[in-house]
């Protein structure tokens, strides 16, 4: 390719089937856990905001119970350790870019041994009575949503668009801002939908054998160029 290739793959509902977040919360933190849901999905308030809520339902005393839970919960997308060896051995860079949180996402890829790989997620403390997120990659002056939590946008704009072939690999509205500046969008679910409604250039995946399938086409369209 005459630019570098970089990933920025999402993880829950992309390397895993489900959304931890919503798995969780729904599990361990009362009712009115439903409307902060609705709330973030349909943009009526920050994903900083809502899913800060959202974990401040949860005590802390369920650190543990919560890991076990998700552990046995979360199911990873067929091809995903394929989609690993692949970007090993063609040498992709790639990063993972997630809304989720630190507690949970680090126990459910430790098995893949992906020390190589950065991992950008929110962070967690468990020192007061209920859980509190942290927030440690912040928006910079560029991103115009606020309060994105892990700000995907401003981790994609530290690859400069005259070097970099950007692909965005997601499924859900936390990845639409990210996709709009991307290169390409290798998109499921609500992500595939907004993409085709926008217009992006994008194709869309089931599994990650999908993921490694469209990232050959992509190098092979590049190099005939």
């Amino acid at each position: 390719m005459s630019k570098k290739l970089v990933l920025f793959c999402d993880f829950d509902g992309t390397i895993t089937e489900k959304d931890n977040i919503v798995s969780i919360v729904r599990k361990f933190a009362p009712p009115e856990c439903e409307g902060l849901i609705e709330q973030i999905l349909t943009q009526k308030i920050s994903i900083q905001s809502g899913v800060g809520q959202l974990f401040q339902l949860i005590p802390s005393s369920k650190r543990q119970e919560i890991i076990d839970f998700i552990l046995a919960e979360a199911s990873i997308r067929p091809g995903f350790a394929d989609f690993v060896r692949y970007c090993r051995e063609e040498g992709v860079e790639w990063l993972i870019t997630s809304g989720g949180i630190d507690f949970f996402v680090e126990p459910i890829l430790a098995p893949f041994d992906l020390s190589e790989v950065p991992l950008y997620c929110n962070g967690s403390d468990f020192s007061d009575e209920r859980i509190t997120i942290t927030w440690p990659h912040h928006c910079d002056e560029h991103c115009s949503n606020g309060g994105c939590g892990m700000c995907k946008t401003t981790i994609i704009r530290r690859y400069d668009s005259t070097d970099y072939f950007r692909v965005v690999i997601g499924d859900s509205i936390t990845d639409l801002a990210g996709a709009k500046i991307a290169d390409f969008v290798i998109a499921r679910s609500l992500l595939a939908q907004k993409s085709e409604e926008l217009q992006l250039p994008h194709r869309t995946f089931s599994t990650f054998h999908d993921v490694v399938d469209i990232l050959k086409d992509l190098k092979h369209q590049q190099e005939v160029r």
